[in-house]
């Protein structure tokens, strides 16, 4: 058994049902949501929570602090464990900054114990993904250093592609204009995204209709897929299971994917995407 632990934040909207399976810990971020600061996870609440959305309710979003990490991260030193944090991507979040300080702080404090802390470039179960596999590679037998390199090189490969359904998010958290919106939503338009090499949203195309974009999706495993057949892939959604698995079996029947694991995303990341996201995370050639 490996004497570190590995601990992730709720940014990687693995469900807590998953990260007690995987033996993994999790730092929380915040979401203000009806007066209210709530920690941030993926449970079986998360489905109300787009319930309220579609309802017309909005909800804001922090990032964990260096006390957040701390107080998960400090348990685990103590148990005379090594740590490997895998964070929110630095391209859209200050949490992983928070992670690094709160490292700084711990190795002080515990000089004899192990500490790294990597910048996933990831978000939501893009990173949940990455962590997934890291977790089969250490209880393969790696120690901390050879899964530190694993996890570096790998999260290159980490593709993250998506689709929302109501470009109202995107333009309240500024990712498209308000006429841009407003035109998108008239013709039916979905925008096709994904997160670039340094962790950031970028739209890439445009699909006319629920279906074409989701087929998109598809498309771009087809392209980009380069670990066999049997390589697992990741969907998440914001509360469209009925879209979820139409993608499973889009990629099932073009790439031969055997394993594909669906999961809501998160409430944080669903704040500023909204109901309807769809998303599809594989390892490929490149991102």
């Amino acid at each position: 058994m490996a004497n570190y632990q590995i601990i992730v934040d709720s940014g990687s909207d693995l469900p807590v049902s998953e990260l007690t399976r995987l033996d993994v810990k999790m730092a929380s971020l915040s979401l203000l949501f009806r007066g209210q600061t709530l920690e941030d996870s993926v449970t079986d609440d998360t489905k109300e929570f787009y319930a309220a959305m579609r309802a017309g309710e909005a909800a804001s979003t922090s990032a964990i602090n260096p006390e957040g990490w701390t107080r998960v991260m400090e348990p685990e030193l103590q148990a005379g464990k090594d740590l490997l944090v895998i964070a929110f991507s630095s391209g859209l979040s200050t949490t992983y900054q928070s992670a690094m300080i709160a490292a700084d702080e711990l190795r002080e404090k515990y000089p004899q114990r192990q500490i790294r802390v990597v910048d996933s470039l990831c978000a939501s179960l893009g990173g949940g993904l990455l962590v997934w596999h890291a977790c089969r590679k250490r209880d393969a037998g790696m120690d901390l250093e050879e899964l530190t390199a694993w996890v570096e090189t790998n999260k290159w490969h980490l593709c993250h592609w998506f689709t929302v359904d109501d470009l109202k998010y995107l333009k309240r958290g500024g990712r498209i204009s308000a006429a841009t919106a407003l035109l998108g939503t008239m013709l039916n338009i979905k925008p096709v995204l994904h997160v670039d090499d340094e962790g950031h949203l970028v739209s890439v195309s445009k699909s006319r209709g629920r279906k074409a974009s989701i087929e998109a999706l598809a498309q771009q495993m087809e392209k980009l897929s380069a670990f066999g057949e049997n390589e697992a892939a990741f969907i998440c959604h914001g509360d469209c299971l009925e879209d979820a698995n139409y993608l499973a079996r889009q990629i099932k029947e073009r790439c031969g994917v055997k394993q594909v694991f669906i999961g809501y995303t998160g409430a944080v990341i669903g704040a500023h995407s909204g109901p309807g996201t769809l998303a599809l995370f594989f390892l490929g050639k490149h991102r």
